[in-house]
């Protein structure tokens, strides 16, 4: 099953951070994709691959400019939609249905107004907390209970640089000469 996420109407000026938030939480918890829509912002999707590049994996980040087109398209191909709001039916009640499913999944997180023609193309909107929050936890959330955990064991290849765990301190090592 294939992951990836829409971001939802990014404006550059404001929501720059956020988007950013949302597609290093993407990567790290096991999606393969991020899609941004809204305007076109090349400065953050040279961030984002610029993490890639340095940290590893194949997680890859792309605009389009239509989401409601990319949504429709996503469901033609066999894959399904899950949009992330505080407005849909609870996780908990939601997730075993989702995890049976071994559709490739299209999470949509929102931007300033998510349109009402979201809620009715997406298959499932599922509220992780009916409480204001922000997307880059509900995506947390949602991929954590996904991946049942296993996202945490995940190996990041090819990357310049990698984390070795330690209780106190910071150890990173440098793989650039070792590939």
């Amino acid at each position: 099953m294939d992951v990836n996420v829409l971001r939802l109407d990014h404006r550059r000026k404001r929501d720059a951070r956020i988007t950013t938030h949302v597609c290093l939480t993407a990567r790290a918890f096991g999606a393969s994709k991020a899609v941004l829509s809204g305007e076109k912002d090349s400065k953050l999707m040279e961030n984002v691959e610029d993490v890639v590049r340095r940290w590893g994996g194949k997680f890859k980040i792309i605009y389009h400019k239509n989401w409601e087109n990319y949504m429709e398209e996503w469901q033609k191909s066999g894959g399904e939609i899950v949009h992330l709001t505080m407005y849909g039916t609870p996780i908990q009640e939601a997730m075993p249905i989702i995890k049976n499913s071994y559709r490739d999944k299209l999470v949509v997180v929102g931007g300033s107004r998510v349109p009402t023609k979201v809620y009715k193309i997406a298959d499932h909107n599922v509220s992780v907390t009916s409480q204001p929050h922000s997307e880059v936890s509900s995506l947390a959330v949602f991929l954590h209970m996904l991946y049942e955990g296993k996202e945490l064991l995940l190996d990041f290849e090819d990357g310049e640089m990698k984390i070795i765990p330690t209780a106190k301190g910071k150890k990173v090592i440098s793989q650039k000469n070792d590939r």
